[in-house]
């Protein structure tokens, strides 16, 4: 088949669905081209060796990767964030058509919403089906984020994504939550598939803790926590650093690490400062590359999102790559992320915001021997290999693109 990807993002930006996801599809036999715009994600601004212009045409490994305009911006602007998203939807409806060669299929990858008017042009224009890969419900992630509070925006929105979901011709979610939630606004759900995401395979390197620890001395002889990601308002890592305190004067060998970026860093920092919480310790971002190590040296990996019924049905991303280091896993949130670490074996679940349940978590990895935390990482990573890596997520959307082509 002859595959278009229409994304806003791509790499060298962070994306699981970009180069990987490509390159799998190339593997399956499948000529792939890309249709994206100009790399400033996450922090809005162009990476060096690009400049926005009309056009740049790439070529990797086979794959022909189309580039059009877009104001770069993701800041906390919402205006600007919005300028980001109809911008690229502008570029990519304009010339798309004229630059993509013809094609069976086109994957359409959702955020944002815009995205839908590109790929609605293609299906008008020249009768190509589209599968649309919803990423976040909006205009509920919105909300949830506090990135637009106008009702009348948001409602428009929400009417904008009825009308998309209409026209697409099928529709993959990451979770169970996502394709209920659809199916509650009306999409049948014969038009819906759940296909769990996968990690960035390319760039991690699974390895026993021991090897693991000879890179990260800063872990060696305390039972470490490891949080690895964005720190920002979903989060809502505070409680966590309540944990850290009790934990402290329980059991003074555990220890917390956050690594990462994000709006909420120094103020945690500020807090563990004010509180005089001695056993967190706050690391850089890393490059993906990077930070195998750091996850492989850690007795338990930690996930927690804030307590809100919108994270019931989300999945968040660091839990494949969780999953795929080895480690055991703390999952303090609710609902479909929750019943994916229950099903693969790979750790323990607790109640998000609460610190009692969190601590409970703790101790009780720390009561296991070290040879059952190990059986519980390995679950982890056979799960995964078998349920959820790129291999088997892209053999899925083939599946359906087949279907759709017939």
């Amino acid at each position: 088949m002859r595959i278009l990807l229409l994304t806003q993002w791509f790499d060298p930006e962070p994306t699981i669905k970009g180069l990987t996801f490509a390159k799998e599809l190339i593997k399956l036999g499948h000529e792939v081209q890309v249709l994206t715009g100009y790399p400033n994600y996450p922090g809005g601004e162009i990476y060096p060796g690009y400049r926005v212009k009309m056009l740049q045409k790439e070529n990797i490994e086979g794959i022909s990767i189309f580039r059009v305009p877009l104001y770069p911006s993701h800041n906390s602007s919402s205006v600007k964030r919005i300028l980001n998203y109809i911008s690229f939807a502008i570029s990519a409806s304009l010339l798309g058509p004229f630059l993509v060669k013809p094609v069976d299929i086109v994957y359409v990858y959702h955020p944002p919403a815009t995205i839908a008017i590109p790929a609605i042009i293609f299906k008008m224009l020249r009768n190509i089906p589209c599968v649309y890969d919803i990423q976040d419900i909006w205009p509920d992630t919105l909300t949830a984020t506090g990135m637009i509070s106008n009702k009348l925006l948001l409602w428009c929105i929400n009417i904008w994504c009825l009308i998309a979901y209409k026209m697409v011709d099928h529709i993959v979610v990451l979770s169970p939550g996502f394709k209920k939630i659809l199916h509650d606004r009306g999409v049948s759900s014969d038009k819906i598939s759940v296909i769990y995401n996968w990690c960035d395979e390319a760039n991690i390197a699974p390895m026993s803790q021991l090897d693991a620890l000879q890179s990260e001395p800063q872990l060696v002889g305390r039972f470490n926590v490891v949080f690895a990601g964005t720190m920002g308002k979903a989060q809502s890592l505070e409680v966590i650093l309540d944990a850290a305190e009790i934990l402290a004067i329980k059991l003074s060998h555990v220890q917390f690490v956050f690594v990462g970026g994000g709006i909420e860093v120094e103020h945690l920092k500020q807090k563990a400062i004010d509180n005089q919480i001695n056993n967190v310790i706050f690391l850089p971002r890393r490059h993906a590359s990077e930070i195998s190590s750091l996850l492989c040296a850690a007795d338990a990996l930690l996930v927690h999102l804030k307590d809100d019924p919108l994270f019931e049905i989300t999945v968040p991303s660091k839990t494949q790559t969780y999953l795929a280091m080895g480690r055991p896993i703390i999952m303090a949130l609710r609902g479909d992320a929750a019943d994916l670490i229950e099903r693969a074996g790979a750790g323990l679940v607790c109640q998000p915001g609460n610190v009692t349940s969190i601590v409970s978590a703790v101790e009780a990895l720390i009561g296991m021997s070290s040879c059952g935390r190990d059986e519980l990482g390995k679950s982890g990573a056979h799960f995964y290999e078998n349920e959820l890596s790129v291999q088997e997520g892209s053999r899925k959307f083939e599946l359906i693109f087949r279907k759709l082509v017939e």
